[in-house]
C-alpha cells in the first residue's frame, strides 16, 4: 500500500512496530519522503534502521519533525547519509513524543502512526525543502554537508536557463549542447485556496504579492458595500475594516514575485529555481541560503503589497483596519504585518487547550507593542464546543489573564445572526464559540459583565505598557514572538528550580498521557497551559522583538527605545530556539546593531554559542561576522552577558522585579496574573486571582512616592482605606484576594511626608440571614410553572420534583419582605451578600436596582435603596441554557421549548445547580472605612 502509486489510504495503528522494504539488490538511499492523509507527527519521526540480511539490523537515523501549524498537509522530505543496504526498517514507538503546542500542532493529538507513503529515492534533496520554499507554514533546521554533500549538488555554472527556447505552445525547441543533460519544466499554479466563509463570494483566494491584485479584491468586496450603502452611509456604518486570521494556507510565487525578488534580494533568482523543488544548486549551504531569501521575500511581501494595500484602501475609506494573526498558516514573519495595522488582534480560547492560541496573543501583543498600537484586540472566548454552563464566572479568569498579558480590547465570539424570533438559544456557529446573542438567558443581566470589561478596558487603554525585558525572536522564516517555556534555557534563574522542574516533566510526556477537553475531543494532556504561565518570569514581564523593529532602536538612559517610543531595560538574545533552530545564524546588519546599542550603554544577554554565520548568499561574508562578533563576545562590558542568566532576578543588573506577590506565609505565588501601565506619572497594575480561592497576600510594586488605591472594575468603587507602606523604594500592599478577583492599583496621589498606611478597614458585622421564606416566579416563557413556587429554604431548583423547576433555564425572580430597625446611611453603609449564585443575580429592593453580581464576591451596596422599617426585595437570578436542554433531548421534538444547530453532546451530564443554594446575608459597616469585597 505504501509503495502504489498515486495510494491515498493511510496505514495506521497505535502499537509500537515497524514497516520494512525489501530489495532484491542493495539501494542507496538519499532521501526518504513521507507523506500521510492529513500530516502526521509520528511518521515524521520513525527510527530508519538498514540490513544487508535481513536479519542484523543498524539505525542510520532517526527522523526529525519539522515544526508545524495546524493547516500543514504537505509532504516531509528528509535527506541522510547516502546509505546503501538490502533492508530498509522503518520502526514507530511513540515514547518521547512531544506533548504539542502551536508550532508543533499535530504532536497535540493521540500519538498514532498515519501514513500513506514511505519513498525512498537515490536522489539527493535539500533537508525538509518543503518547509523551506514557502509552501508551508513550517520551521526546520538546515540541512548539513553530511546529508548532502558537494559532490551531489548541482553546480550552479552548470544551469542554464533555456526558457526563451520555449514557443508559445509551450513546446521546448532547443539545439541541446554535447553532453548528458537534465530538462527540468518549472511551472505555477493556484493553491487551490479558497475564501471558504465566503458565501455566494466563494472562489480562489486572490494573490497577496501582488498590489493590483489586493486592491481589486478590496474594491470588488468592502469597496462594493461602500458603493451600494453610498458615502453618507457608509460613513456612519462602516467604521472598522477587518482582516481576520490567515486560514487559506501559504503562497510561494507570482508573475510580480521574480522581479520583486531581485529588487530585495539584489539579485535573480532563476538559476537557482530548482532548489524550490527540492534540487540543491552549488551546495547544501548556498541552497539553504537562497531558501532563507525566498522566505524573507514572501514574509516582506505580505506586509507591503497585501496588508500595505488594505491599510491604504482602509484609510481612504476612512475605516480603522485591524487584522489578526498571520502565522502559523502563512510563510511570515508573525509580528511584520502589525506595522501596517491599526489594530492588532490575537485570539484566546475558553476551555479548549487543543485550538488555544497563545502565540497569536503574543505576536498581537508584543507586535502592537513594538510598533506603537495603542489597542490591542483578541478574539475572546472562543470554544471549540459548548457545554452551556458558560457564564461570566467561568469566563472572568481566562478574560482577565488575557488582559495581563496585555490585551486591552475584547472582540467577543461570537454573536451568531438568529433569524427565528421564536427559537431558543437559537442559532451557534455549529456549537463553536460562546453565545453571545440575545437568546442566551443571560444576555440582559450580563451587562454587569460588560460593564467590568468597559471599566478594565478603559483603564488597560491608558498610558504605555511598562515592560522590563525584549527578546529576540530570531531573523529566520517564519519567526514569531518567543512562549515563555522557550525561555527557560536561556534564563533558568529567573523561572526557577521548581518552574523548570515542572517543565522537564511536562516536556517528558512520560506515556503520552491523554485527556478530554472540552467534551468528546481527546488529545494531550500535556499541552501547555497558559495558566501556567501567567507570571512566567516572576515579576518581569518580557515583549519579543523582531529584526525590523530591532533596527531601529536607540539607547537612551541606558534603555533600549524603540522607534514608538517603548523602552525596554535588557535585551535577551537567545539563539536557537525551537522556533528559531537556526540561531546559530546573524545578518551582519543585526550585529552591526548590536555592537553599536551596546557601545551606547544598553544591557543584553547573548546566547552562549556566538552566531557562526551570516543568512548571505555570498559566503565571504561569514568572515566579516567571525570578527565583529568576536569583537562583541571578547570586549570588557559590564553590561554585556552571556547565557544562561543564573541569578534569580536582575538587580545586578538595576532591575528589581516590578512586581511581587506573597501568600501570608510570605511564599512567592506565580499564579496571579498582572500587568502595568504608565500614563506620565500615574502607575497603573492590573492585578487577577487566577485561583477559585480566597487569599490573604502581600503585593509589592516597583514604585514608591504615591498613595495606591483599589479600583474595583466589578463595582466601579475606589478604595483609598489600606494597608500600605513604603520599604526599600518599593510600595508594599497587604489585602485579601477573593476567589478570581481582579482589581486595579493605582498610584497617582504624592505622599508626600506620608510613607505607610496602617488604616484597617472595620470588619463587617451581620444584621441578619435571608435564608428562609422566599417566593420564587418562574417564566413560563421558558417553561417555568405558572403559579409562584414557595422555598423554605435556599437549594438548588434541580432538587426539585417538578420538572418546570428542575431542568428550567432562565431568570426567576425571588421575592420577600424584611424589617430593618434602623437605618443610618450618614454614618453607616449596608451590603447583601448572596452565596451560592448560579449564576447572576439583580437586586431589587423597594423597587430600586442595587446591580447585578455575577462573580465573587458576590456582594452589592443597598444603601441608597433602603427603608426604615419595611423593606421590599427582589432577587433575579438567571442560570444557564444547560439543564433545559439536557431536559429537551428527552422530550419529543413537539413538547421540547429549546431549538438550536449547535450539535447535543450533553448526553450523560450532571444538572448543574442553579438558583441561590448559600445565604443571603444583610451586613453593615461604618461609613468611615469602606467594606473590602473579602470582609469576612
Amino acid at each position: 500500500m505504501l509503495v502504489r502509486q498515486y495510494n491515498n489510504q493511510n496505514f495506521k495503528i497505535n502499537k509500537p512496530c515497524y514497516i520494512q522494504y525489501a530489495f532484491k539488490q542493495p539501494f542507496t538511499c538519499r532521501s526518504i519522503k513521507i507523506k500521510s492523509k492529513g500530516y502526521n507527527y509520528q511518521a515524521n519521526r520513525l527510527v530508519v534502521e538498514t540490513s544487508n540480511d535481513g536479519i542484523h539490523f543498524q539505525q542510520l537515523t532517526r527522523l526529525v519533525p519539522p515544526r508545524t501549524g495546524w493547516e500543514d498537509s504537505s509532504s516531509v522530505t528528509h535527506s541522510v547519509p547516502a546509505t546503501t543496504a538490502k533492508y530498509f526498517r522503518f520502526v514507530y514507538n511513540n515514547e518521547g513524543s512531544e506533548p504539542g503546542a502551536e508550532d508543533i500542532d499535530a504532536a497535540k493529538w493521540k500519538q498514532s502512526l498515519s501514513v500513506k507513503e514511505i519513498t525512498l529515492s537515490s536522489e539527493p534533496s535539500i533537508y525538509q525543502y518543503e518547509s523551506k520554499n514557502g509552501e508551508v507554514w513550517r520551521i526546520s533546521k538546515s540541512g548539513n554537508e553530511h546529508q548532502l554533500p558537494d559532490s551531489v549538488c548541482v553546480p550552479l555554472h552548470s544551469i542554464i536557463n533555456i526558457t526563451a527556447h520555449v514557443d508559445k505552445n509551450g513546446r521546448l525547441k532547443w539545439n541541446t549542447p554535447e553532453g548528458k543533460w537534465v530538462i527540468l519544466r518549472i511551472g505555477h499554479t493556484s493553491t487551490g485556496s479558497t475564501n471558504a466563509t465566503a458565501g455566494g463570494g466563494k472562489g480562489l483566494e486572490c494573490d497577496k504579492f501582488d498590489t493590483a491584485v489586493a486592491a481589486l479584491q478590496f474594491r470588488s468586496w468592502f469597496g462594493e458595500t461602500i458603493q451600494q450603502a453610498g458615502p453618507g452611509l457608509a460613513k456612519k456604518v462602516l467604521s472598522i475594516f477587518h482582516v481576520d486570521s490567515w486560514e487559506c494556507g501559504s503562497q510561494n510565487w507570482s508573475h510580480a514575485f521574480p522581479a520583486e525578488f531581485k529588487r530585495r534580494r539584489g539579485y535573480d533568482l532563476m538559476d537557482y529555481l530548482p532548489a524550490m523543488a527540492g534540487i540543491p544548486v552549488e551546495n547544501n549551504e548556498v541552497s539553504e541560503r537562497f531558501l532563507h531569501d525566498i522566505r524573507q521575500t514572501i514574509a516582506q511581501l505580505i506586509v507591503d503589497n497585501f496588508y500595505g494595500t488594505m491599510a491604504e484602501l482602509a484609510h481612504s475609506a476612512g475605516c480603522t483596519f485591524s487584522g489578526e494573526s498571520v502565522a502559523p498558516t502563512m510563510m511570515s514573519d508573525g509580528m511584520l504585518h502589525y506595522k501596517k495595522v491599526d489594530l492588532p488582534m490575537g485570539e484566546f480560547w475558553y476551555n479548549s487547550p487543543t485550538h488555544d492560541k497563545p502565540n497569536d496573543m503574543l505576536d498581537a501583543i508584543s507586535g502592537a507593542h513594538i510598533y506603537n498600537k495603542q489597542i490591542v484586540q483578541a478574539e475572546a472566548f472562543t470554544t471549540l464546543r459548548m457545554d452551556w454552563t458558560e457564564s461570566p464566572a467561568t469566563l472572568k479568569a481566562t478574560g482577565d489573564r488575557a488582559y495581563a498579558m496585555g490585551i486591552n480590547r475584547f472582540v467577543y465570539h461570537v454573536y451568531t445572526h438568529n433569524p427565528f424570533t421564536d427559537r431558543k438559544p437559537g442559532m451557534t456557529l455549529n456549537g463553536v464559540g460562546q453565545l453571545f446573542q440575545r437568546d442566551q438567558t443571560w444576555w440582559k443581566p450580563g451587562k454587569a459583565w460588560i460593564e467590568y470589561a468597559q471599566r478594565c478596558q478603559a483603564l488597560l487603554q491608558t498610558g504605555k505598557p511598562v515592560v522590563d525585558i525584549a527578546v529576540f525572536a530570531g531573523e529566520d522564516v517564519p519567526v514569531r514572538a518567543v512562549l515563555p517555556d522557550r525561555l527557560m534555557k536561556v534564563l533558568p534563574g529567573i523561572f526557577g528550580k521548581e518552574r523548570i522542574e515542572a517543565e522537564t516533566k511536562r516536556l517528558a510526556n512520560k506515556n503520552s498521557p491523554i485527556k478530554e477537553q472540552p467534551m468528546g475531543v481527546y488529545a494531550s494532556a500535556n499541552i501547555a497551559n497558559p495558566k501556567d504561565w501567567a507570571d512566567a518570569l516572576r515579576g518581569y514581564k518580557y515583549d519579543s522583538f523582531n529584526k525590523d523593529a530591532f533596527l531601529h532602536t536607540i539607547v537612551k538612559d541606558g534603555k533600549v527605545v524603540f522607534e514608538n517610543g517603548n523602552a525596554y531595560s535588557v535585551l535577551v538574545f537567545p539563539g536557537s530556539m525551537k522556533m528559531n533552530p537556526n540561531g546559530g545564524s546573524m545578518s551582519l546588519e543585526v550585529v552591526r546593531h548590536l555592537d553599536t546599542l551596546l557601545q551606547q550603554g544598553a544591557t543584553i544577554i547573548l546566547p552562549p554559542d556566538a552566531p557562526a554565520k551570516t543568512f548571505n548568499l555570498n559566503i565571504d561574508k561569514d568572515k566579516q561576522l567571525h570578527a565583529l562578533i568576536q569583537s562583541v563576545y571578547q570586549q570588557q562590558n559590564k553590561k554585556r552577558f552571556i547565557a544562561p542568566w543564573q541569578q534569580d532576578d536582575f538587580v545586578s543588573t538595576g532591575i528589581q522585579r516590578d512586581v511581587e506577590i506573597h501568600d501570608d506565609k510570605n511564599a512567592s505565588m506565580t499564579d496571579f496574573a498582572w500587568t502595568h501601565r504608565r500614563d506620565n506619572d500615574v502607575d497603573i497594575y492590573f492585578i487577577s486571582n487566577q485561583k477559585e480561592e480566597e487569599r490573604s497576600i502581600s503585593i509589592s510594586l516597583r514604585t514608591k512616592g504615591k498613595v495606591p488605591e483599589i479600583w474595583s472594575a466589578v463595582t466601579g468603587s475606589i478604595n483609598k482605606n489600606l494597608t500600605w507602606k513604603f520599604t526599600n523604594g518599593r510600595t508594599n500592599i497587604s489585602l485579601d484576594a477573593a476567589p478570581n478577583q481582579s482589581f486595579f492599583i493605582v498610584l497617582a496621589k504624592p505622599a508626600g511626608t506620608i510613607t505607610s498606611n496602617n488604616k484597617i478597614a472595620y470588619q463587617s458585622k451581620k444584621l441578619f440571614d435571608l435564608n428562609k421564606n422566599w417566593k420564587v416566579q418562574f417564566d413560563t416563557g421558558f417553561g417555568g410553572p405558572e403559579q409562584e413556587i414557595q422555598f423554605d429554604s435556599l437549594t438548588s431548583w434541580t432538587k426539585s420534583l417538578d420538572s418546570s423547576i428542575k431542568y428550567y433555564s432562565g431568570t426567576a425572580s425571588y421575592h420577600q419582605n424584611f424589617i430593618l430597625p434602623s437605618l443610618d446611611t450618614n454614618q453607616n453603609s449596608y451590603y447583601i451578600r448572596l452565596a451560592g449564585v448560579h449564576d447572576l443575580a439583580e437586586v431589587i429592593i423597594n423597587g430600586k436596582s442595587c446591580r447585578i453580581t455575577c462573580t465573587y464576591p458576590y456582594q452589592l451596596d443597598i444603601s441608597n435603596a433602603l427603608y426604615k422599617g419595611n423593606n421590599d426585595i427582589i432577587i433575579k437570578v438567571t442560570n444557564t441554557w444547560h439543564n433545559r436542554l439536557i431536559y429537551d433531548n428527552s422530550l419529543p421534538k413537539q413538547q421540547r421549548i429549546t431549538w438550536t444547530n449547535a450539535p447535543f453532546r450533553l448526553q450523560g451530564w450532571p444538572l448543574t445547580p442553579s438558583g441561590i443554594t448559600g445565604n443571603i446575608s444583610i451586613f453593615i459597616e461604618s461609613k468611615n472605612s469602606d467594606l473590602r469585597a473579602n470582609s469576612k
